[in-house]
């Protein structure tokens, strides 16, 4: 073969490192697509700005501006005319309907839309800087509503978290509150959802998307999770979407900002503060807490939870007991449903709270007379699971699991989505056993014991049986 030829055939390996490295960035555009750094965000912005300016200065030859806006007075040489007089009213009266018309502008309405950042002084030494996070955050919150049947059943908010610009299509993330049955907006009506552990869904019902431009879409579920009740929808989309940014670090004390959008899709902005509480009845235990004062005027489930650098730190999970998702618990969550396809998690049987949640008083006297220096109290335990037969008990705490100790049940839900994922990347299957080692402290017999606690690894939401047993004689228990 002549020289010519087979230099021809030889293959250029700079090419080929570009072509690979073109492949590998288009696949993380799609795979990563929550995580896109935000230069390229600002640069599309800035060119979408741009193309609008030019625009408007080409149309400004054909179109006249509006008339003068000149208030009407009388010359003093005049003051005495009757007739200047009739008709200075007449002028004013003009002027007064013209002002009108023109308050209705878009950048006129700001004396009536106001929100905390602007009202409340005592933000002044955050005002600044937390306009500017909630500007960066607002283009990926965006409003969602369902229907059954035609009828309307709730409506949330949620958070553009992943898009293929090839398929055109984006995954919005949102509350499970969004499809949920027996849940009402109503405060005279009891929300019933609020009784149960995990509920139940209308994966039926059909859900609008809300685009910033005021047109809308209809969106197709591809994931419900029922233990951490979120829920993504994946939209048909003809134009760029911002991915929200995320921020895994947030801790008590924290100023935040929580988001929403109204009827009109307005913005609605509520300052707090991120707290850690005890969970009420029937309520998991991997929330935190934003607290505020003042009513909440909108409904803002699925809304993001921002920090000062406009940073999504949580999902508002039920804005009415201001409970929200941590954003390191849904960065697990949506890295192995991306990889999985599921959110395989073990269910051990039990509900939690943390020493830390103690007062110091409390927690001084566990340390001085039991040596425990941190831990989850022992809450509840389900009925027949393998926790109530290994013999826990309300009130005992576990210290360690796997070796590990822990202190707050958002670092054990954490432990908990790395078991789950492990074990699922080897088994390949759910509801399946893993044994747990577990060291707990015995609270009615003041000892430590470790033992293998078998749990059931789960992409299903826990439930918590509640321990009964009926009374048919009487001054005894049931014989089974």
């Amino acid at each position: 073969m002549p020289k010519a030829s087979r230099r021809r055939m030889r293959r250029d390996p700079g090419k080929e490192r570009e072509a690979k490295k073109r492949s590998l960035a288009e696949d993380r555009t799609v795979m990563f697509a929550a995580f896109e750094n935000e230069k390229i965000q600002s640069e599309a912005k800035l060119d979408r700005v741009y193309d609008n300016v030019v625009e408007s200065s080409m149309e400004e030859s054909s179109n006249p501006p509006s008339p003068l806006l000149h208030r009407p007075y009388i010359p003093d040489e005049l003051a005495d005319r009757a007739d200047v007089r009739a008709a200075f009213q007449n002028a004013m009266l003009q002027f007064e309907a013209d002002i009108n018309r023109r308050s209705d502008l878009f950048t006129l309405d700001r004396y009536y839309t106001r929100s905390c950042l602007t009202k409340d002084r005592r933000l002044l030494h955050i005002r600044e800087s937390a306009k500017d996070a909630v500007l960066l955050a607002a283009n990926s919150v965006i409003s969602l509503s369902s229907y059954l049947d035609d009828e309307p059943l709730n409506k949330c908010c949620g958070l553009w978290i992943q898009r293929d610009d090839k398929e055109k299509t984006a995954i919005v993330l949102t509350s499970a509150h969004l499809i949920r049955a027996n849940r009402t907006t109503d405060p005279k009506k009891l929300n019933k959802w609020l009784f149960e552990w995990t509920g139940k869904y209308h994966r039926d019902a059909s859900v609008t998307v809300h685009f910033l431009d005021g047109t809308t879409a209809l969106a197709n579920l591809i994931y419900l999770q029922e233990h951490y009740e979120f829920a993504l929808y994946e939209v048909v989309v003809d134009k760029p979407v911002q991915l929200s940014t995320f921020n895994d670090n947030v801790h008590s004390g924290q100023d935040v900002l929580r988001l929403g959008r109204d009827e009109s899709l307005d913005l609605s902005i509520t300052h707090g503060r991120v707290d850690y509480r005890f969970p009420s009845s029937y309520e998991r235990c991997h929330y935190m807490y934003f607290i505020h004062d003042g009513p909440d005027l909108v409904h803002d489930d699925g809304g993001p939870v921002i920090d000062i650098e406009g940073k999504v730190v949580g999902m508002v999970h039920n804005q009415s007991v201001e409970s929200f998702l941590p954003s390191s618990i849904l960065h697990k969550c949506l890295d192995l449903w991306r990889k999985l396809k599921c959110v395989p998690r073990p269910h051990p049987g039990m509900t939690f709270i943390s020493i830390k949640l103690l007062d110091p008083i409390c927690t001084e006297r566990m340390r001085r007379k039991h040596n425990i220096q941190s831990g989850l109290i022992v809450e509840a335990v389900s009925k027949e699971s393998n926790a109530e037969k290994l013999g826990i008990r309300r009130g005992d705490i576990i210290e360690s699991f796997n070796g590990v100790y822990i202190s707050t049940t958002i670092e054990l839900e954490k432990m908990l989505l790395d078991i789950g994922g492990d074990h699922f990347h080897q088994a390949k299957v759910l509801d399946a056993e893993v044994d747990i080692r577990i060291q707990i402290f015995r609270a009615t017999e003041l000892c430590r014991r470790a033992r293998n606690l078998t749990v059931i690894v789960s992409d299903c939401g826990e439930d918590i049986i509640e321990g009964t047993y009926p009374i048919t004689v009487g001054f005894g228990k049931a014989i089974n």
